[in-house]
């Protein structure tokens, strides 16, 4: 396998293993620790072997064509840069895996856990190689909703649900501005490529648009990574098991912006646009999470604040513009995920073990877990900068960046000395977490005797810290190599020269870390005690919460102005609604034919033809009959409705649509049976009789009757003119000359469908799926109460007895409506099956395909319900739709994906004939497997309905029972 190949695995691998984690069973922990385990290593080990393809500026490229007529082309690209954060994302979710085995109780739902956090990395590994910026785009909105997942994964907790909801919220509309900038980032070089933009770095920077494409670009990057004034979501995502929190906040999700401005620093930076937005919410997020980090009674949550304050660090880094402040925030930025990493697996250790995260009831316990403390000491003390440890050296490189001359500024003027104060306040904290935490008196009323954790709970623990000492004694063997590659990737020819040697001497950063270590300690022994009793406000800045602001933002816009808003434009009715629909889209179809004229030419009348006429007038009665008995007779509506639609079946025929009039035809059938289910929903119909009609009512009608006139006949007026235009070559004969030749399939509608325009059914039956779900999670809440609901055992009974008789009884009167016997019905099942395969095989060349082949088959399930209910089909069928659906949706991707391996674009389909033995040649095309694709999913959602509205009219039936029950005992 080339080491172009290996790029996709990277990122498909995590997937794969995602999905598997998801079909294991609850009991199978270790296997599924085993197998996110061996996922991890085997991408690390990609990783590894794929550093001598990158190192000294050399870049490995795949890319694969996607649509490349609007270049927007899957391309993968690892330089150093991304090499290196590939090595944070695997070899610190290996650890995780490995820690999270122990940390995860035996009653939480493992499968889901391992799965959300599989599919998170490679969201991750995605983002950090991808070279589309639409594709890096796309990988930074997967992060967003994987960890939302993550860190809502316990679910049943408000405090999951509420940071869950916060992060995406912040980070989705973060999302979305920076796809807007990273697509004027596109229009100004002409190119997505991440090649071509990282080569235009003064032609970005001239542009007119530079600065909204930066101000949308780093509101996707400072949002990510929790930059002031969003770093709010952060320290409330803190809800969310440990093993996430190590992840998210030392090699992931927080890293993701920092990693996006470090990227496109070559061509972003330098400006004083940049130097003052970045470096003002650099500065700012520095001093204030060090700040909020101090107050903080839980241990996660002081380590939340501190990750914020070191990603303002490495954000003040990179807005200074020079070199060496790059290499300095690259640098930290590896730092960092080491010693965080480590530290928020100590605190998961300690409140596991202990049974609590609240300082204020944690001391003493070095001697109940001698090892995991001193494993905490030494990672504390990396994060705070303490000499011959690796977070030492990147402090000292900032330290010497921040004195240097940027800009002619305030800002430049006050950087030093805040970063000095940062640096006293992380210090603090640091020596707070260690000596509350650690020394003083044995806790006392403890939920959880303190002991020291299983070996290989702390085995990951023990190998960050190595790192951190390692790294920290002899830089120059361990990271010197590594760190050249990556800041060759992104500076480039503009690399400098840099130091990693421990001892620089006596100078200027040396002193200011000797500061910030002194006044740290003095600092903590002088708040020691307030600390102790104080709540987790800081002083002076108790107004100033995050979330306090973010949820009366939240409801200001979702509440209030929404509701004015819906007050406004809004009503309960479905009518108003429709009415505003239709009249903005004829005022949007008449006003360009208002402007440029529109000549119709009406056809004569020897060229019409009387039978046509008659039929359509047997179409017209049959609508405004339904319009009419819709009031009055539900059932006698639907079967005019069912008339009108026969005739749209007719009138394609008649027009040499023979795929149109069949699939026509069998949606036919499936919606008039939904809709006999639905109509038991509505209520009692009114009776027949004379009701005086008010002036208001008859101009409402009369108003909706004019409306439907002109809409319909400008919709007929365009489809007359574009079927009569005089084109010399229209798009219908490119089709008729290449579907053979190009797709295989002599039925052209379904080698339009399959092939030319395959990638629009992707997002058609896409879009069914989603419709499906959605429909059966609106009318689920409606169902009887779940088994898991403990209910008398006689009660039970009865409610499946109630059950069994609602759907015996609506089948019989669907039955009497349709005046089908049962067994018909029964008898009926195979010889549908076999018409569905028959017009699926045919598809390709005759009228058919998936999507009819699926309404047919979905078809004999609705034959099956109507015979034996829901329960029958369930339990005699077992009929899985979202399986159905899940299937259909993965065969089309992968279908269309299987065309990479051969270089060609997403979708590209391949036809030959095979010669099969008494048979003979047969044709067979690649396109068959999305038809099958589609097949199975129109199955699903179809069935998927079926069940949803099923049980909706058992549920009205048992009401309709138990209020006629209550009336004749009233009576």
């Amino acid at each position: 396998m080339t080491n172009e190949n290996f790029l996709l695995l990277l990122i498909l691998l995590p997937f794969f293993g995602s999905i598997m984690a998801a079909m294991l069973p609850p009991s199978a922990r270790n296997t599924e620790a085993w197998l996110s385990g061996a996922v991890s290593v085997l991408a690390f080990a990609i990783a590894v072997y794929l550093y001598p393809s990158v190192a000294d500026g050399a870049v490995v490229r795949r890319e694969i064509e996607w649509v490349p007529e609007l270049g927007l082309n899957a391309t993968l690209r690892m330089d150093g840069f991304a090499w290196l954060f590939s090595m944070l994302i695997t070899g610190i979710g290996f650890l995780v895996v490995l820690y999270a085995r122990y940390y995860m109780s035996p009653k939480d739902p493992v499968p889901r856990f391992f799965s959300f956090l599989l599919a998170f990395m490679g969201a991750m590994q995605g983002m950090v190689i991808c070279g589309n910026l639409i594709l890096l785009a796309i990988f930074w909105e997967l992060t967003s909703i994987f960890s939302f997942l993550l860190i809502g994964y316990w679910h049943h907790n408000a405090a999951a649900r509420d940071g869950a909801r916060m992060a995406l919220t912040i980070t989705g509309v973060g999302g979305l501005c920076l796809l807007v900038g990273l697509i004027i980032i596109g229009h100004i070089v002409g190119s997505y490529d991440l090649d071509a933009v990282l080569a235009s770095g003064d032609l970005i920077r001239s542009h007119d648009l530079y600065a909204p494409a930066l101000l949308l670009i780093l509101m996707g990057a400072l949002t990510k990574s929790a930059q002031f004034p969003f770093h709010f979501w952060l320290p409330n995502a803190m809800a969310a098991p440990t093993p996430v929190s190590a992840y998210l906040h030392s090699a992931t999700m927080v890293k993701a912006g920092v990693f996006l401005l470090a990227r496109l620093w070559p061509v972003l930076s330098g400006t004083d646009e940049w130097f003052f937005i970045v470096g003002t919410a650099g500065i700012s997020t520095l001093v204030l999470g060090a700040y909020f980090a101090i107050f903080q009674q839980d241990l996660k949550g002081l380590l939340a604040y501190s990750t914020i304050s070191h990603l303002g660090l490495i954000t003040t880094l990179l807005s200074l513009g020079s070199p060496l402040g790059a290499v300095a925030a690259i640098f930290h930025m590896v730092n960092h995920a080491t010693f965080k990493a480590s530290l928020f697996m100590a605190a998961g250790i300690i409140d596991h073990e202990a049974g609590t995260r609240d300082m204020r009831k944690l001391s003493g316990l070095f001697s109940f877990m001698p090892f995991t403390a001193t494993l905490a000491m030494v990672a504390s003390a990396a994060m705070a900068g303490v000499p011959l440890l690796n977070g030492f050296l990147s402090k000292e490189m900032f330290f010497a960046e921040t004195i240097e001359q940027h800009r002619a500024s305030l800002l430049d003027t006050l950087t030093p000395y805040l970063a000095t104060l940062a640096g006293a306040f992380a210090v603090t904290y640091s020596v707070r977490f260690i000596h509350t935490v650690f020394f003083g008196p044995k806790p006392m009323d403890l939920p959880r005797q303190p002991h020291e954790p299983p070996h290989w709970m702390r085995r990951p623990v023990e190998l960050l810290v190595l790192a951190c000492l390692v790294i920290g004694v002899v830089p120059g063997i361990t990271i010197g190599p590594y760190l050249h590659t990556a800041v060759v990737s992104v500076l480039g020819e503009r690399t400098p020269y840099y130091s990693l040697a421990v001892w620089h001497g006596f100078n200027t950063p040396l002193l200011m870390s000797m500061i910030a270590l002194v006044g740290g300690l003095v600092l903590y022994f002088f708040l020691k005690n307030y600390l102790a009793r104080s709540e987790e406000d800081p002083p002076g800045l108790r107004g100033l919460r995050g979330q306090r602001i973010f949820e009366r933002i939240l409801v200001t816009v979702s509440w209030r102005w929404a509701r004015s808003i819906e007050s406004f434009l809004g009503t309960r009715r479905l009518q108003p609604q429709l009415r505003i629909l239709v009249v903005l889209a004829f005022a949007a179809g008449f006003w360009p034919l208002f402007n440029g004229g529109f000549d119709l030419d009406l056809p004569s009348l020897e060229r019409i033809e009387p039978v046509f006429v008659l039929i359509w007038l047997v179409g017209m009665v049959c609508a405004v009959g339904a319009a009419y008995q819709a009031k009055y007779h539900r059932l006698a509506a639907l079967i005019l409705m069912g008339g009108a639609g026969l005739v749209t079946c007719i009138t394609f025929l008649w027009f040499s649509a023979p795929d149109l009039a069949l699939t026509q035809l069998l949606v036919e059938v499936v919606t008039t049976v939904l809709i006999l289910l639905g109509l038991r929903w509505l209520p009692k119909r009114q009776e027949k009789v004379d009701i005086a009609i008010t002036p208001a009512a008859r101009l409402r009608r009369n108003r909706d009757f004019f409306i439907a006139i002109a809409c319909g006949a400008g919709v007929s007026a365009v489809a007359y003119k574009m079927m009569t235009l005089p084109v010399p070559v229209s798009i219908g004969d490119f089709f008729l000359r290449h579907a053979y030749s190009e797709g295989g399939g002599t039925n052209v509608v379904n080698v339009i469908l399959v092939d030319f325009r395959g990638f629009d059914t992707m997002g058609e039956i896409t879009v069914l799926g989603v419709v499906a779900l959605t429909v059966f999670a609106l009318l689920r809440r409606f169902r009887p109460a779940p088994d898991s609901v403990e209910v008398p055992e006689q009660q039970r009974l009865q409610n499946e007895y109630d059950d069994a008789t609602a759907e015996r009884e609506i089948g019989e009167t669907l039955r009497d409506y349709l005046m089908v016997p049962s067994v018909l019905m029964q008898w009926m099942f195979p010889v549908i099956i076999t018409l569905a395969a028959y017009l699926f095989l045919r598809g390709h060349d005759l009228p058919g395909g998936g999507f009819a082949a699926g309404v047919a088959m979905a078809i004999g399930f609705l034959l099956q319900y109507l015979a034996g209910g829901t329960r029958w089909v369930e339990d005699r069928l077992r009929i899985l739709p979202v399986r159905w659906i899940g299937f259909g949706l993965l065969l089309a991707a992968f279908t269309g994906m299987g065309s990479w391996l051969f270089g060609f674009p997403f979708l590209t389909s391949y036809f030959q004939y095979l010669e099969i033995p008494v048979i003979g040649k047969v044709p067979a095309a690649t396109a068959l497997l999305f038809d099958l694709g589609v097949f199975s999913l129109v199955v699903g959602a179809t069935v998927l309905m079926l069940i949803a509205i099923a049980h909706q009219s058992i549920r009205s039936h048992r009401v309709r029972a138990v209020e006629a029950a209550k009336a004749e005992e009233d009576a």
